[in-house]
């Protein structure tokens, strides 16, 4: 039997009239799909208007991620400012100074059961959580009966905790900056 025998509705194969007949039926559907198929491909050639170039900042994470490039400290230095005077006013009476954290260790509860604040450098745990973790982290603040962080949501706005979140960002060294990246990445998949 060849590869193409008994493909056809009259069992004739590949040799028989049926493929003629049956191929010439199928000829203008094929005609059609490849037509419509031209007509979608050219209209996505058209140009796209022209706009500024988009900075690692404003494109969305999955795009970044997708280039494989973490979004540029030296892009995000103002939102790390003004992180940083929110902190001030906020998180460093917890957090210690550039998020050093406390004395003592931050893994061991208090006498009341609840986890000291954790520092918000690289020598802690912050970095291995997604931005999203993070904001939920400030906005929420410290699940039930496991420290004392208050949550922020209605004292701060959504734009003042992702300066915060930009200026802890900023604390972490570059290797550890990198290895956050490529978790952030894979939070962002589906």
């Amino acid at each position: 039997m060849r590869p193409c025998a008994g493909l056809f509705a009259d069992g004739t194969g590949a040799g028989g009239g049926g493929h003629v007949r049956i191929m010439s039926e199928m000829t203008f559907p094929l005609h059609l799909l490849a037509t419509v198929l031209g007509g979608l491909l050219l209209a996505a050639c058209e140009k796209a208007p022209d706009k500024p170039p988009v900075s690692a900042l404003d494109r969305p994470a999955a795009v970044n991620a997708a280039i494989g490039d973490p979004p540029s400290r030296s892009e995000a230095a103002p939102q790390a400012a003004r992180g940083l005077a929110i902190y001030r006013r906020h998180c460093l009476e917890c957090h210690g100074e550039q998020g050093r954290g406390q004395a003592g260790d931050w893994r061991v509860r208090d006498a009341e059961g609840h986890y000291p604040p954790p520092p918000l450098d690289d020598s802690a745990h912050a970095w291995h959580h997604p931005t999203a973790v993070l904001l939920e982290a400030i906005r929420d603040g410290s699940p039930q009966g496991q420290g004392k962080m208050p949550a922020w949501q209605g004292k701060l706005s959504e734009q003042e905790m992702q300066d915060v979140v930009a200026y802890i960002k900023s604390l972490w060294s570059d290797e550890v900056y990198r290895l956050w990246w490529k978790m952030e990445w894979q939070s962002l998949e589906p």
